[in-house]
């Protein structure tokens, strides 16, 4: 079972200015070939089909265990494109309402956002393609199955940087360096795991890709917190022997690697404001506040938001609120 906790794995900035074109490249980090979709998928279908569980423990934990991180990853990749997106078509005040597209019609920017997506993150790549299950590799060979895990770790890690040698925008620029930082865990504990089982040292190969992760300014935080040599156990009692496979020194630093015995704290994410196409959003909002009154709820949500419309947004969301009101 999946416990869901209502955070994201780092802080994200709030909305600046949109870049749609921007989003449509992040996409590629949500569902291409080497997405955060394509490596939930991998590891959770892996974990689904893992037989001998109790004969294998150590090798099942840590698949099952980075399946649940990927999850969490594939969010913050939702709320990179969400808030890149955030202000693309504000309402163009007594114009056409065709008026509010027109700076974006001859944009690199992927059409569905707009056409099918209601302006957000969608299960494509950066070309528009769904993401799909031909994707998944799960060949019932455990070594099978954490070496190429390895080689989907790396792709990964190859694709962010391009992204981030493309996107300037804030919000992709966060996005990249944490899953930077975090994909390198993953490809160092299946790397571990390959080299415990069959004694073939892939570590021997990192940097791979040649990616110079403590020289990205965005990096840096997440290093100098410790983030690239620990994995974080995604469970209140369960998988607690992925400690038998994630030791050691890190290959490249020569630190220790640390298994956290519980999920990271996390950060409130930023509440986006509605979009100018929304159905009546403020008769939403009174429908909610009656259903909360009747149900004995607070008067405010209960949900934590770094900021909100309601509070006042900050940044663009507030420049968005003055557009649509």
């Amino acid at each position: 079972m999946i416990l869901r906790i209502d955070r994201i794995q780092t802080d994200m900035p709030p909305p600046s200015d949109p870049d749609p074109a921007g989003a449509a490249r992040v996409q590629e980090l949500m569902g291409g070939r080497f997405g955060e979709m394509s490596t939930l998928m991998n590891y959770t279908f892996q974990s689904f089909n893992f037989r001998n569980r109790q004969g294998a423990r150590p090798f099942y934990d840590l698949i099952a265990n980075i399946a649940a991180e990927e999850y969490g990853h594939i969010e913050l990749v939702a709320v990179a494109i969400n808030t890149m997106l955030t202000g693309s078509t504000p309402p163009a005040n007594g114009k056409p309402p065709g008026d509010a597209m027109k700076d974006l019609k001859d944009q690199a920017i992927n059409p569905h956002h707009f056409l099918a997506g209601g302006q957000g993150a969608l299960p494509q790549d950066s070309r528009g393609n769904p993401w799909t299950g031909d994707y998944v590799f799960s060949s019932g060979d455990l070594v099978e199955d954490l070496t190429h895990n390895f080689f989907l770790e790396t792709g990964a890690r190859n694709n962010k940087l391009k992204v981030y040698q493309m996107c300037d925008h804030p919000a992709a620029r966060a996005l990249t360096g944490y899953l930077l930082v975090r994909g390198g865990v993953h490809q160092v504990a299946y790397a571990r795991a390959v080299e415990l089982l069959t004694g073939a040292d892939l570590t021997k190969m990192f940097p791979a890709p040649r990616i110079p992760t403590d020289k990205i300014p965005e990096c840096q935080p997440h290093i100098e917190k410790g983030l690239h040599k620990k994995l974080y156990r995604f469970s209140p009692n369960d998988y607690k022997e992925i400690v038998a496979v994630f030791t050691g020194p890190h290959p490249e630093t020569g630190e220790p690697l640390e298994v956290v015995d519980e999920a990271p704290e996390g950060f409130p994410p930023h509440d986006l404001p509605s979009q100018p196409a929304d159905y009546a959003p403020e008769e939403i909002k009174e429908i909610a506040q009656k259903l909360r009154k009747k149900a004995g709820l607070p008067d405010e949500p209960l949900g934590v938001v770094a900021s909100s419309p309601e509070n006042g947004g900050g940044s663009l969301t507030d420049k968005v609120k003055d557009k649509i009101s």
